[in-house]
C-alpha cells in the first residue's frame, strides 16, 4: 500500500478547481489499484487543499498517471493550482 499526498495552492477560482478535481477523482476511481482518496480543504486558508490517496502499490499509481487520458486532468489542475506531490509509505500507525 502506498499513499500519494499532494498539497495544492489554488490560484484560480476554488469552485473550478473543485470541479476539475472531481473529474480527476472519477478518472482515478476507474483505474486498477486505486483504493480511496480524500480531498481536504484547509480550515483557515481557503486556497489550500490536500489530496490524500491510497493505492494498492506504486506501480498501479504510476500506470494511472502515465495513462494518456490523465494528461487532460493534469493540465486542468495545473491551470488552476500549484502542487507539492509525494509518495509515502506507512512508517508508524496507531489505531484507536
Amino acid at each position: 500500500m502506498i499513499t500519494f499526498i499532494n498539497r495544492f495552492t489554488v490560484t484560480g477560482p476554488p469552485e473550478e478547481f473543485e470541479r476539475a478535481f472531481e473529474r480527476t477523482s472519477a478518472f482515478f476511481g476507474t483505474r486498477p489499484g486505486f483504493v480511496r482518496h480524500r480531498l481536504l480543504k484547509h480550515a483557515d486558508d481557503p486556497a489550500t487543499y490536500v489530496n490524500v490517496a491510497e493505492w494498492q502499490d506504486r506501480d498501479s499509481f504510476e500506470q494511472a498517471v502515465r495513462h494518456p487520458d490523465f494528461a487532460a486532468h493534469r493540465a486542468a489542475l495545473r491551470a488552476l493550482s500549484t502542487g507539492e506531490p509525494g509518495i509515502y509509505t506507512v512508517h508508524y500507525e496507531r489505531v484507536a
